[in-house]
Protein backbone atom coordinates (compact mmCIF):
# COMPACT_ATOMS: atom_id res chain seq x y z
CA UNK A 1 0.00 0.00 0.00
CA UNK A 2 1.40 3.45 -0.92
CA UNK A 3 2.05 5.89 1.47
CA UNK A 4 0.90 8.65 -0.60
CA UNK A 5 -2.44 9.51 -2.77
CA UNK A 6 -2.58 10.43 -6.22
CA UNK A 7 -2.43 14.15 -6.85
CA UNK A 8 -1.81 16.40 -9.71
CA UNK A 9 1.70 18.61 -9.06
CA UNK A 10 2.24 21.91 -10.28
CA UNK A 11 5.34 22.26 -13.00
CA UNK A 12 8.18 22.92 -11.32
CA UNK A 13 11.66 22.69 -12.28
CA UNK A 14 13.41 19.69 -10.17
CA UNK A 15 15.08 21.17 -7.48
CA UNK A 16 17.65 19.23 -5.32
CA UNK A 17 16.20 18.37 -1.65
CA UNK A 18 16.63 17.03 1.22
CA UNK A 19 13.97 15.39 3.98
CA UNK A 20 14.98 15.30 7.52
CA UNK A 21 12.48 13.19 9.46
CA UNK A 22 10.41 9.94 8.39
CA UNK A 23 7.60 9.81 10.45
CA UNK A 24 4.07 9.58 10.01
CA UNK A 25 3.68 13.00 8.13
CA UNK A 26 7.54 13.33 6.87
CA UNK A 27 7.83 10.15 4.87
CA UNK A 28 4.51 11.26 2.48
CA UNK A 29 5.91 14.57 2.18
CA UNK A 30 9.24 13.35 1.33
CA UNK A 31 7.55 10.89 -0.81
CA UNK A 32 5.06 13.80 -2.58
CA UNK A 33 8.86 15.66 -3.03
CA UNK A 34 10.14 12.85 -5.02
CA UNK A 35 6.46 12.45 -6.92
CA UNK A 36 6.98 15.76 -8.09
CA UNK A 37 10.09 15.28 -9.72
CA UNK A 38 12.34 16.46 -7.43
CA UNK A 39 16.06 14.62 -6.63
CA UNK A 40 15.63 13.84 -2.91
CA UNK A 41 17.84 12.34 0.13
CA UNK A 42 16.18 11.43 2.78
CA UNK A 43 17.85 10.99 6.77
CA UNK A 44 16.16 9.34 9.88
CA UNK A 45 17.17 8.34 12.63
CA UNK A 46 16.13 4.75 12.04
CA UNK A 47 17.75 3.29 8.67
CA UNK A 48 15.21 1.06 7.87
CA UNK A 49 12.31 3.72 7.85
CA UNK A 50 14.90 5.53 5.27
CA UNK A 51 15.53 2.36 3.33
CA UNK A 52 11.79 1.54 3.10
CA UNK A 53 11.43 4.96 1.95
CA UNK A 54 13.77 3.99 -0.73
CA UNK A 55 11.85 1.11 -1.37
CA UNK A 56 8.78 3.06 -2.34
CA UNK A 57 10.14 6.04 -3.85
CA UNK A 58 13.28 7.11 -6.23
CA UNK A 59 15.64 8.83 -4.12
CA UNK A 60 18.45 7.83 -2.03
CA UNK A 61 19.32 8.28 1.75
CA UNK A 62 22.27 9.28 3.67
CA UNK A 63 23.63 8.24 6.92
CA UNK A 64 23.52 11.76 8.43
CA UNK A 65 21.77 14.64 7.93
CA UNK A 66 25.01 16.63 6.85
CA UNK A 67 25.27 14.02 4.01
CA UNK A 68 21.71 13.80 3.58
CA UNK A 69 22.03 18.10 3.10
CA UNK A 70 25.18 18.18 1.14
CA UNK A 71 24.67 19.96 -2.25
CA UNK A 72 21.06 20.46 -1.76
CA UNK A 73 18.94 23.28 -2.90
CA UNK A 74 16.28 22.93 0.03
CA UNK A 75 16.84 20.85 3.37
CA UNK A 76 13.14 19.77 4.41
CA UNK A 77 12.55 18.87 8.41
CA UNK A 78 9.86 17.43 10.30
CA UNK A 79 11.02 15.84 13.82
CA UNK A 80 9.42 15.37 17.15
CA UNK A 81 10.54 18.59 19.06
CA UNK A 82 12.88 20.65 20.17
CA UNK A 83 15.46 18.41 21.07
CA UNK A 84 15.17 16.18 18.08
CA UNK A 85 15.80 19.45 15.65
CA UNK A 86 18.98 20.94 17.40
CA UNK A 87 20.09 16.89 17.11
CA UNK A 88 19.66 17.20 13.26
CA UNK A 89 20.48 20.48 12.78
CA UNK A 90 23.44 21.30 14.58
CA UNK A 91 26.41 20.08 15.54
CA UNK A 92 29.16 18.51 13.15
CA UNK A 93 26.92 15.85 11.62
CA UNK A 94 24.02 18.14 11.64
CA UNK A 95 22.49 19.54 8.43
CA UNK A 96 23.82 23.14 8.63
CA UNK A 97 27.43 21.78 8.21
CA UNK A 98 26.37 20.33 4.92
CA UNK A 99 24.62 22.84 3.48
CA UNK A 100 25.73 25.28 1.18
CA UNK A 101 25.91 28.95 1.11
CA UNK A 102 22.20 30.11 -0.02
CA UNK A 103 20.01 27.07 0.74
CA UNK A 104 17.48 26.88 2.21
CA UNK A 105 16.54 25.00 5.31
CA UNK A 106 12.49 24.94 6.07
CA UNK A 107 11.29 23.73 9.48
CA UNK A 108 8.13 21.86 9.70
CA UNK A 109 8.41 21.11 13.45
CA UNK A 110 6.31 22.01 15.82
CA UNK A 111 8.52 23.25 17.68
CA UNK A 112 9.08 26.63 20.27
CA UNK A 113 9.52 29.66 18.80
CA UNK A 114 12.98 29.74 21.27
CA UNK A 115 14.55 27.03 18.79
CA UNK A 116 13.28 28.57 15.51
CA UNK A 117 14.74 31.77 16.27
CA UNK A 118 18.17 30.40 17.71
CA UNK A 119 18.42 28.38 14.30
CA UNK A 120 17.40 31.23 12.02
CA UNK A 121 20.25 33.23 13.90
CA UNK A 122 22.82 30.38 13.34
CA UNK A 123 21.39 29.47 9.83
CA UNK A 124 22.37 33.30 8.83
CA UNK A 125 25.73 33.46 10.45
CA UNK A 126 26.30 30.19 7.96
CA UNK A 127 25.19 32.32 4.95
CA UNK A 128 21.59 29.97 4.87
CA UNK A 129 18.34 30.87 4.60
CA UNK A 130 15.77 29.32 6.86
CA UNK A 131 12.05 29.27 7.23
CA UNK A 132 10.01 28.14 10.42
CA UNK A 133 6.73 26.09 8.83
CA UNK A 134 4.71 24.28 11.27
CA UNK A 135 2.47 21.96 9.32
CA UNK A 136 -1.22 21.59 9.49
CA UNK A 137 -3.50 19.01 7.84
CA UNK A 138 -2.15 15.53 9.92
CA UNK A 139 -1.38 12.16 8.42
CA UNK A 140 -4.31 12.46 6.19
CA UNK A 141 -3.08 15.68 4.80
CA UNK A 142 0.06 14.34 4.26
CA UNK A 143 -0.73 11.22 2.26
CA UNK A 144 -2.81 13.87 0.49
CA UNK A 145 -0.14 16.32 -0.15
CA UNK A 146 -2.74 18.86 0.91
CA UNK A 147 -1.26 20.13 4.51
CA UNK A 148 -1.40 23.55 5.10
CA UNK A 149 1.71 25.32 5.80
CA UNK A 150 2.55 28.58 8.06
CA UNK A 151 5.44 30.23 7.27
CA UNK A 152 7.89 32.62 8.87
CA UNK A 153 11.04 34.17 7.12
CA UNK A 154 11.58 36.14 4.93
CA UNK A 155 10.05 36.71 1.98
CA UNK A 156 13.11 35.75 -1.03
CA UNK A 157 13.75 32.51 1.03
CA UNK A 158 9.68 31.78 1.26
CA UNK A 159 9.45 32.49 -2.74
CA UNK A 160 12.24 30.35 -3.32
CA UNK A 161 10.61 27.42 -1.38
CA UNK A 162 7.35 27.59 -1.60
CA UNK A 163 7.26 26.23 -5.76
CA UNK A 164 8.92 22.98 -3.89
CA UNK A 165 6.92 23.04 -0.85
CA UNK A 166 3.35 23.22 -2.79
CA UNK A 167 4.22 19.37 -3.44
CA UNK A 168 3.34 18.59 -0.21
CA UNK A 169 0.99 21.51 0.38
Amino acid sequence: MSSTNPKTYESTPSRTVAFLGLGVMGFPMAGHLALAGHAVTVYNRSAAKAQAWTAEFKGRSAPTPREAAAGCDFVFCCVGNDEDLRSVVLGPDGAFAGMKPGAVFVDHTTASADVARELSAQARERGLQFIDAPVSGGQAGAQNGLLTVMCGGDKPSFDAARPVAMAFS
